[in-house]
């Protein structure tokens, strides 16, 4: 992998925030729901969650941000996320542009 094909945190978010969560009309990184994102050389993990363990749309969200990070650096050797619910989400996980377009 060259220099230019190289994530860093800022550009595995950016391509994390191209997904949006069809409930909310929002992307998932004002949303809240990117909990963390690890980046060792070649590999990048993402650890998620869902709004409700019960979210509908769960196993959807997991593949769009596999696929948007590996669209974004097709170079990489792995992308996995992982779904979490610990801490559980919350409202204050937001971004203010998303609290403010629930009217929170």
């Amino acid at each position: 992998m060259d220099a230019l094909d190289t994530p860093d945190h800022d550009a595995v978010l950016s391509a994390i925030s191209t997904v949006m969560d069809p409930e909310a009309g929002m992307n998932v990184v004002d949303l809240g729901l990117i909990y963390g994102v690890d980046i060792d050389g070649d590999k990048v993990m993402v650890t998620m969650t869902m709004t409700t363990p019960t979210c509908p749309v769960g196993d959807y969200l997991r593949d769009a941000v596999r696929d948007a990070v590996r669209d974004r650096f097709p170079a990489l050797a792995l992308v996995d996320v992982e779904l979490t619910f610990d801490p559980p989400w919350t409202p204050d996980k937001m971004s203010d542009a998303a609290r403010a377009k629930f009217g929170w």
